[in-house]
């Protein structure tokens, strides 16, 4: 059975503040808090910001998380939604794990 996951792949979006941290960026924690909801739900494995200076992050969803799901769930980000965050879901076949 193949292990395949809904990535959401989260970049800065057209509201973003440009010379602003991670965190200074307007909904960034209720997007935090949304996230956190899924984890305390346990549907997220993964999640977190890239460190690079692209920016932007992702999050990984427990195995079994249809892709409408996680489209859907995304797309009620507030960060997503105001515009500070552009969120991508890509499938992603895991094909080496523990």
């Amino acid at each position: 059975m193949q292990d395949v996951r809904y990535v959401v792949f989260h970049k800065p979006g057209p509201a973003w503040l440009p010379g602003k941290t991670l965190f200074e960026q307007p909904g960034v924690r209720e997007h935090v808090a949304h996230y956190r909801q899924w984890l305390d739900e346990g549907k997220l494995e993964l999640g977190g910001p890239h460190t690079d200076a692209g920016g932007g992050g992702m999050m990984v969803p427990v195995a079994g998380i249809s892709e409408e799901e996680v489209t859907r769930f995304a797309g009620e980000d507030p960060a997503v939604r105001s515009g500070t965050l552009v969120a991508e879901i890509r499938p992603w076949l895991i094909g080496m794990g523990k």
